[in-house]
Formats: structure tokens, C-alpha cells, sequence
């Protein structure tokens, strides 16, 4: 098998992306110490705890790695340029042939995962015994890093399906091959279940609570492929009441996207990010390529176009989109004016990439990820949209509340759960919701409906759109309808619900055989 080494060090850790998951557990400890005596010292496993947290950060939510799961949905669409010349970059809405176990994307976003679960795991293995006692420092450790492996073995499960789990006690059983779909979902459950009983209800901002836990746990429970037998409304509506019952509260929308006011109430679980060292880079390949062109890197809302809002997403409900009159989200989630200080650009600074009619770099895009304080009239210095820097957030109560409401629809308690939306809703109208917005009696499937709509309303650019679609089952018959190039491409099969797991893992995982390969991918 081949081997990646690196160094774990006392006082600080850094993880480099790695050929393989089962390569990074392969380490050597340079300084001398052994890893029991490494991980029996508390302060050591809270710094190498933190050095986990923005390594999550920077390897799954920054730069390219930012965008690549808010496309190819029904919500977010590669951009015109990108799709031009076809071939793997435009394979991820496509979903055609060139979608398969080489694309180097998909490589990179199974890869950047499993350092943080690897690195969890170590730390779940040093602390987790029957004698821990909620409320210790040892607890609290422990939960964050059940979070922390949790987390990502759940987008790991949505994504690829069955995967192979970290579990360093039994790794010698079960070693490094991909476990069961129920084996798998077990184990998710398992450690947000720990990440929910021992993480702690307030904690340093960017660090996981026992809110956040009760919240991935609810979320694994009601997005449990049916056929593990694991799916449990009832049990997710329960861990959803948990949360709940904590101080959380909505807030107004605009507040979740300024950087004059991280970290908000309603905020579970958010990443930390500021404009230097730590920048997330997103805009810089989300923005529009017109307003570079135009304005150049100093304007706050250019970029690249690597992804897009599609016409469904970024439409009125009268013209076959989602949006209603009045609703505060829509002018804070979505980009419509590309007018800048008092100037409008012309699409002729990029007549030179040849697009015929498939021009969409003045067309709606994502807005929540701007970054004033990196426009050229900030006076801050900075004047380049490459450092936008403002926090990411992952997990809302407004999701919280959706996701419960979702929950009762599906237990036959539908008219509370349209109660619950109306709550999410009244903040939309800036907490006066208007009589004819409110939602009133409906049946359980017109629900069904509905509810997927106003989760795209709200937490549109956020990166659960996949995931919701694929627990659906609404995955393939959304994408094919209402993204541009799926629709055009015509290709887009049921078992592009799952990615390819990486050719690279399988040729260099000695536990992994070409029969592991997920169902119509090469």
C-alpha cells in the first residue's frame, strides 16, 4: 500500500490532503512520544481538536471546494463558460460519461474528509470509555470530536453511500474497505448520538454544542436511506425538540450574511473565517466574470462564474420559480443588479468566450458570500474579492425549525407543522407576516411540495440542497426539470445520486477491489 507520513506535533497540528484515507493513519511520531502518552494529555487534544476544526473549514468549504456541492442541483448550476468545452469540468451537471472514477473534483472532496475523521478518530479512541462523565473536560472533547467524525462520515454516507469507517479499536476487524449501508448509518448515528449527550450547550464560537449534535443527529435520522430500516421521523423531531428548548432564536435575515454580526443567536454551528489569514476565497470563484472583467479584482462581487443560480431558484412564482412578493430573502440571498457605483457593465468585456446565447455572467448569482471589506472603495487595503472572509454558517435554527416541521408533516401532525414554517416565514416578512403569505391547511404531500421550496428560500447557497433532494428521493426529477444543463444534457440517471468513489482510493486501497465501485460509474 502506499504511504503519505506525517508528523503530529505537541503543540500544533496540520493535516496536508493525502492519496487515500487509509494513508493518513499511517503516521510516525517524530518527537519520540507515544501516541497514548500524546493523547492523554488534554491540553494537547484540545489544540489538535482545533487544528481538526479549520482543517474542515479550509478542506471542505473554501475556494473551489466552497462551491462543488451547491452544484448540479435544481438550485445551483455550473456557469456557462465552464460548461463550454464539456469533458470533466462540465460532468458535475451534465452527469454524463464524463462523471466517473477520474474526475479529479470528486477525488478531492472524498479525500478532504477523511483527515478530519481520521484525525477524530484518535481522539474518540484516547477518551471514549463506559466510566466518562457528562460534563467533564473529557466529555466535552469527546462530543466535539464525535461532531467532527460524525459530520463528515454523514455527507460521506449522503454522497457515496456505503464508505469505509474509522473506528480505531476495530479497524483491525474491519479495516479499511467500505462497511454496510446499515453498518454505515450506525455509525453515524452512533457518534452524533455522543456528540449530542457530551459536547457542551454554549461553547467558543466555531466549535460544535450539544445543539449542534442534537441537529446532524435529527438530520441523520430523517435522511437514513429507508432500506437501512434507521429512517425515524419520530426520533429527528424528538433531537429537533432538544434544540428547541435551548437559546437559540431567528434573527433578521440580513444579520446571518454580515460580517458586523457573526456568530448570531441562531447560529448552531458556524465556520470562522476573516479576510486575512484565514480567507475562505469563496467569491473570488462565485462572483461575476463581467464585473472582473469590468471592474477588476477590486470589486466586491466579481469572480468567475464557477456556479450560478439556476431559473428556477432565482425566478418569481409567476414566472415558474419560487419567490413571492415581500419575501426579505431573496435581495440577501441572490445577486440581480450588477450596477456599481453608478456604472453598468456591458457583456462585450467578454465577448471573447464565445458563448452564443448561454451568456449568464450578468444573470442572478450568489450574493450571501460578498465581501465589502474587500472592494477597492473599502479603504481597508484589501481590494481583492480573492479574501472574502466572512463566516460560513452550516447548521441554523431556521433549518432546525424546517427540519422539525418536515418531521411532523411526516408523523401526521401536518397542521403544526405548518405552524412551524409560519414561524420561519413571519421572520421572512421581517416579523410581520402578511395574511395572504401564511401557510394554511393543506394535505400531507401538498406539504411534501412546499416544504422543499421554502428550504430553498431559506438556506439557498448553504449546501444542503443535494442532501435534501437525495433524502427525497426528489434528486433526479428536480435536477433534470429545472437545471439548465442536466435538462439539456438529458442523461442524468438515479445513480448519479451517488459520486464515483475515487479510482485513486480503489487502485491504492489494498481493502477496496474494482467490485466496490458505486453502480454505473466506471
Amino acid at each position: 500500500m502506499k504511504t503519505n507520513i506525517k508528523s503530529y506535533i505537541l503543540s500544533a497540528f496540520a493535516i496536508s490532503m493525502l492519496a487515500s484515507c487509509s494513508d493518513f493513519l499511517e503516521e510516525e511520531n517524530q518527537m519520540g512520544l507515544s501516541e497514548d502518552q500524546i493523547y492523554s494529555d488534554l491540553s494537547y487534544i484540545e489544540t489538535n481538536l482545533n487544528g481538526i476544526y479549520t482543517t474542515m473549514g479550509n478542506d471542505t468549504r473554501t475556494d473551489e471546494r466552497a462551491w462543488f456541492l451547491m452544484t448540479g442541483t435544481d438550485e445551483i448550476q455550473r456557469g456557462a463558460l465552464q460548461m463550454k468545452d464539456g469533458g470533466e469540468n462540465a460532468s458535475l451537471d451534465n452527469y454524463d460519461a464524463n462523471l466517473n472514477s477520474l474526475v479529479g473534483r470528486v477525488k478531492d472532496q472524498w479525500n478532504a474528509r477523511f483527515p478530519v475523521v481520521s484525525s477524530a478518530a484518535k481522539i474518540i479512541r484516547a477518551l471514549d470509555n463506559e466510566n466518562i462523565q457528562p460534563g467533564t473536560k473529557e466529555a466535552q472533547l469527546l462530543g466535539e470530536a464525535c461532531f467532527l467524525r460524525g459530520f463528515m462520515d454523514l455527507e460521506l454516507a449522503m454522497y457515496w453511500g456505503e464508505i469505509p469507517l474509522i473506528d480505531l479499536n476495530k479497524v483491525s476487524e474491519t479495516g479499511y474497505g467500505r462497511q454496510s449501508l446499515v453498518d454505515t448509518w450506525k455509525f453515524v448515528i452512533a457518534d452524533l448520538e455522543k456528540a449530542a449527550k457530551y459536547a457542551p450547550e454554549t461553547n467558543s464560537a466555531g466549535r460544535a454544542t450539544s445543539g449542534a449534535g442534537y441537529a446532524l443527529l435529527g438530520k441523520a435520522y430523517m435522511s437514513a436511506p429507508v432500506e437501512t430500516g434507521l429512517r425515524d421521523f419520530g426520533k429527528a423531531a424528538q433531537c429537533f425538540e432538544k434544540v428547541m428548548s435551548m437559546n437559540y432564536s431567528l434573527v433578521n435575515y440580513a444579520d446571518l450574511f454580515d460580517y458586523n454580526t457573526p456568530n448570531t443567536a441562531e447560529s448552531l454551528f458556524e465556520l470562522q473565517f476573516n479576510n486575512n489569514p484565514n480567507q475562505n476565497k469563496i467569491q473570488f470563484q462565485i462572483g461575476s466574470r463581467v464585473a472582473q472583467n469590468w471592474w477588476s479584482d477590486g470589486c466586491y462581487f466579481a469572480g468567475y462564474d464557477h456556479v450560478v443560480v439556476t431559473e428556477y431558484a432565482y425566478s418569481n412564482i409567476e414566472d415558474g420559480g419560487i419567490w413571492e412578493d415581500g419575501d426579505l430573502r431573496k435581495d440577501v440571498s441572490i445577486r440581480y443588479d450588477f450596477s456599481y457605483y453608478g456604472e453598468t457593465p456591458d457583456l462585450d468585456c467578454v465577448s471573447w468566450e464565445d458563448l452564443g446565447e448561454d451568456h449568464d455572467e450578468l444573470k442572478p448569482h450568489v450574493k450571501k458570500y460578498e465581501d465589502f471589506r474587500t472592494d477597492q472603495h473599502a479603504d481597508l487595503g484589501i481590494n481583492n474579492m480573492w479574501n472574502s472572509g466572512k463566516n460560513i454558517p452550516v447548521l441554523r435554527y431556521a433549518d432546525v425549525l424546517l427540519s422539525y416541521a418536515e418531521c411532523l408533516n411526516e408523523i401526521n401532525r401536518t397542521p403544526e407543522g405548518v405552524d412551524i414554517v409560519n414561524e420561519v416565514r413571519n421572520r421572512a416578512w421581517g416579523f410581520q407576516l402578511p395574511a395572504d403569505k401564511k401557510w394554511n391547511s393543506m394535505s400531507q404531500d401538498e406539504f411534501r411540495v412546499k416544504i422543499l421550496d421554502e428550504r430553498m428560500r431559506e438556506l439557498l447557497g448553504e449546501n444542503w440542497r443535494r442532501f435534501d433532494l437525495i433524502r427525497t428521493g426528489k434528486f433526479v426529477e428536480y435536477v433534470k426539470e429545472r437545471n439548465k444543463w442536466a435538462k439539456r444534457s438529458g442523461t442524468i440517471d438515479e445513480h448519479n445520486m451517488r459520486y464515483p468513489i475515487p479510482n485513486e482510493e480503489i487502485q491504492q486501497n489494498e481493502d477496496m477491489t474494482t467490485a466496490d465501485q458505486n453502480k454505473g460509474y466506471r
